[in-house]
């Protein structure tokens, strides 16, 4: 086998290499991608509040400047 040979097979063998890596991170990707739009992409939704719930109204200033 020439040496032109051998690199040739191994360029070959490299990029089947290169292309069933290639769909296999695809794949992971999109089930991820699918994992997280089943899960809202973690947004929370109305009914079932996990942050802080912060309200604002609590913390405002009232009575100020009157005096």
């Amino acid at each position: 086998m020439t040496p032109r040979e051998a690199a040739q097979k191994e360029a070959e063998t490299t990029f089947d290499n290169f292309i069933i890596w290639t769909k296999k991170a695809l794949w992971w990707i999109a089930a991820c991608f699918i994992l997280l739009a089943m899960c809202n992409f973690g947004v929370e939704d109305g009914k079932n509040k996990t942050g802080s719930q912060y309200n604002g109204d609590v913390y405002a200033p009232m009575n100020v400047g009157d005096g």
